[in-house]
């Protein structure tokens, strides 16, 4: 299995109302370095909404990056439908960040 296909199988596995960070993912993945190269896999995820990159967001919380239609303002609304909530413009990810393994 190439690091792609980890990526977007653990992506996969994020359920609705929680978040995964960048980092996060490429550590379960098995590159902790690797957090950019999930975002640019987040970016070409051909596999939408099945893989739901709008659940990953930066280690701090901060909503980066969706090539979606509306950019972060809809990442934003479709996680916010999701019941995860913000404060200011970051998810509380003590609350919502999941625990993949």
């Amino acid at each position: 299995m190439t690091f792609s296909d980890r990526v977007y199988k653990i992506v996969s596995k994020i359920p609705k109302g929680k978040v995964a960070t960048y980092g996060q993912i490429a550590a379960l993945a098995g590159n902790p370095k690797a957090a950019r190269v999930v975002g640019l896999l987040m970016k070409k995820n051909p596999n939408a909404p099945i893989v739901p990159c709008h659940r990953v967001v930066a280690s701090d919380g901060s909503l980066t990056g969706y090539s979606g239609k509306g950019g972060i303002k809809t990442k934003k609304q479709m996680l916010f439908s999701e019941g995860v909530f913000f404060k200011g413009e970051k998810v509380n990810l003590k609350k919502y960040q999941t625990t993949l393994t």
